[in-house]
């Protein structure tokens, strides 16, 4: 029987974010190794109840950004639909941790589709949550199908963690839903870290591939996860050998309560460097940072650094 044990240490037996972790992302964790990666990314620590400067509920401030109940646009030509409330797993360090998803609820009509029919100019929809891929076959499939009937929509695309933690949930009816579609379908995993790819998932995502859907890869930049040029380097590698293509390295959102994952932008951006030194361009994640009201997510180069008398790459 795999278990996590919480005894001693700076982990927090009783968070305010519950601990969720899948048995199948257990099984990849080193046993007795409290620095591991995966277990990193998921189990709390007393350092999330530390109240610092800067840390809000919605730093993206997605309230802004509703349409209606269970439907936000943040950039032109595309929404995002919040699909599921719950997620396999619970990372530490999620920007939705506080999200308000009592407000975001809906029924098997998916009424907020009618603001997609009414505008001509979004091609692209976004399923969200939550995780999309927690829900059943059966609801995704009315959903998908639902958004399939809007001629004006081209582009399907998933963001997801499930197939992660849990490849067993690429089945072949889930792959039948995404493959048997109009919509040119766009799954976007979120892997940090190399450790988080075996056979399983290698599988999983290569159905995926053999169906036709195109496979992107979000990281987030994670101190103690993944803030050292050799670790993202191994995961952009071991992702193209699934047949993933890494996407976005994101700095992290600064969500109240994961203060303790912080990497500064002046480290971000040599890391970014280092691993452009390393890869051939088409394994390079672009680095990224969101912020509320721009057009689009801001791409980080060298020249986004202020002026080095000016800078403090600290946690305020």
């Amino acid at each position: 029987m795999l278990e996590l044990s919480l005894d001693g240490g700076d982990w927090d037996p009783n968070p305010a974010f519950p601990m969720r972790v899948p048995l199948p992302y257990i099984s990849r964790m080193r046993r007795g190794d409290r620095s591991d990666p995966l277990l990193r990314q998921v189990v709390p620590e007393l350092a999330e109840k530390v109240s610092v400067l800067g840390f809000e509920p919605d730093p993206l401030q997605e309230a802004s950004a509703t349409l209606a109940p269970g439907l936000m646009q943040k950039y032109r030509g595309r929404v995002l639909v919040i699909a599921a409330e719950n997620c396999a797993v619970n990372c530490r360090y999620c920007f939705r941790r506080n999200f308000p998803y009592a407000h975001h609820r809906h029924d098997s009509t998916f009424p907020m589709l009618d603001h997609v029919r009414d505008d001509p100019s979004i091609r692209e929809v976004i399923l969200s949550g939550g995780d999309p891929l927690i829900m059943p076959d059966e609801r995704l499939s009315i959903l998908v199908a639902n958004i399939e009937d809007i001629p004006h929509v081209n582009r399907l695309r998933i963001h997801t963690r499930l197939p992660v933690v849990i490849p067993q949930r690429i089945s072949e009816p889930l792959i039948e839903i995404l493959a048997n579609t109009r919509l040119n379908t766009v799954v976007v995993a979120h892997f940090n870290h190399a450790n988080e790819i075996d056979e399983n998932v290698a599988v999983a995502f290569g159905a995926l591939r053999q169906a036709g859907i195109t496979l992107l890869n979000q990281s987030v930049l994670l101190a103690g996860v993944n803030d050292d040029d050799v670790t993202l380097c191994d995961l952009s590698e071991a992702l193209f050998e699934i047949g993933i293509l890494p996407y976005y390295l994101h700095l992290p959102d600064r969500v109240k309560g994961t203060s303790h994952f912080h990497v500064g932008i002046d480290t971000a951006v040599r890391l970014h460097g280092a691993i452009q030194s390393k890869l051939p361009g088409y394994l390079v994640p672009k680095l990224v940072q969101e912020t509320p009201g721009r057009p689009a997510k801001e791409l980080i180069t060298s020249d986004s650094l202020p002026p080095a008398s000016t800078r403090i790459d600290t946690l305020v």
